[in-house]
């Protein structure tokens, strides 16, 4: 079993800045990739960002420039720095785990991140 866990989210204003955390945890073997989801009301889930094993990041156009994923790869954890933040950045923010050579995701639960003034 593998445990996917988001935190960080909230109410920011437009401009401001929040910084995601995601934690994996449980039968982690050798970690693929993680990385980051959202969906916003009415909307598909999107890609945002995603950071692989070996160190390639990946990113929306829509938030290329203003967030960036980072991982610290011996406690399992990946970072969505969120800067510049929009009022269509609203969304809840899932978090993916994948095992190396496997496509397989864990998914965590989201954290709702709120931009509004």
């Amino acid at each position: 079993q593998v445990q996917v866990v988001e935190s960080g989210g909230g109410l920011v204003q437009p401009g401001g800045s929040l910084r995601l955390s995601c934690a994996a945890s449980g039968s982690i073997f050798s970690i693929g990739a993680m990385g980051w989801y959202r969906q916003a009301p009415g909307k598909e889930r999107e890609l945002v960002a995603d950071i692989t094993s070996g160190g390639s990041t990946n990113y929306a156009d829509s938030v290329k420039g203003r967030f960036t994923t980072s991982r610290d790869t011996a406690k399992n954890t990946v970072y969505l720095q969120m800067n510049s933040l929009k009022p269509e950045d609203t969304a809840v923010y899932y978090c993916y785990y994948r095992e190396y050579r496997n496509t397989m995701k864990y998914w965590g639960k989201g954290t709702l991140v709120t931009v509004s003034s």
